[in-house]
């Protein structure tokens, strides 16, 4: 089986130790995404946040022998406010090809300022035929994610957008639609036998798969052990390769 792909991590939040053990257990490619866990006092440090993702934290991931790819974008966690140099930013990193999709956004609370924030992401990248990367919340997920597919419907093209943390409590209301959706094993987030069942019901074709391993509980290694339960289990090798590497390398072009 050619190497995996973890769809969605946070490498500014790890460890190089994790970058090791991920490589070595058969993780080839990463797409880290722009996330700050913490309260940014002006668009400057946020620019500067994401700037150290793109030039330094990327780096040191591939030292370790992963092929990262990058994504960045405003966060919902981080709009307390003006973004107009951001937005001139993500212009640029996709001008010089620096990114491969606008990411991680989305709504946590449905502010006005989220979701204001947001549309004018999802204008970027429909503008640009950029890819986004579409967080749903921990909390009242299927409230928002409602609210996520009202702006998506009249902002972006659904085959630009991957729907990310989705669960069994969601994808009744997004597995008929044009989304790639991303299944995210972490603790606090979903099981492995959980991330099965989706797929057992639902089958491979729309899925991406991902650690999101951030400053929160994570596991570097869930996409492997994903992998490997269910060559365990002896699912489909093509159906494996589908969502260990396939759907990400077609979505992205990578």
């Amino acid at each position: 089986m050619n190497g995996m792909i973890d769809t969605h991590i946070h490498a500014d939040s790890r460890s190089s130790e994790d970058f090791e053990k991920m490589y070595l257990s058969g993780i080839d490619t990463v797409i880290t995404c722009g996330f700050y866990p913490y309260k940014i006092a002006n668009e400057i440090v946020l620019l500067n946040h994401l700037n150290k993702i793109l030039e330094y934290d990327s780096k040191r991931a591939q030292k370790y022998g992963l092929d990262v790819k990058i994504a960045l974008g405003i966060h919902p966690a981080n709009v307390d406010f003006t973004q107009d140099i951001i937005f001139d930013e993500i212009y640029n990193w996709i001008n010089k090809k620096e990114i491969i999709a606008i990411g991680e956004v989305g709504l946590d609370k449905c502010s006005e300022k989220e979701i204001a924030i947001f549309k004018k992401q999802l204008e970027i990248a429909d503008e640009t035929k950029t890819k986004v990367i579409v967080h749903t919340p921990r909390k009242n997920k299927k409230e928002v994610l409602i609210k996520i597919k009202e702006i998506l419907k009249d902002n972006i093209d659904s085959k630009l957008v991957v729907i990310d943390h989705v669960n069994q409590n969601i994808i009744k209301y997004l597995i008929n639609e044009d989304y790639t959706l991303g299944l995210t094993v972490q603790p606090e987030k979903m099981e492995v036998s959980e991330a099965i069942a989706i797929l057992d019901e639902y089958g491979f074709d729309k899925f991406l798969l991902n650690s999101d391993i951030s400053n929160m509980p994570s596991d570097p290694l869930s996409v492997p052990k994903t992998v490997r339960c269910l060559e365990r289990l002896n699912y489909n090798k093509k159906e494996i390769e589908k969502l260990a590497f396939k759907n990400a390398k077609d979505f992205y072009k990578i």
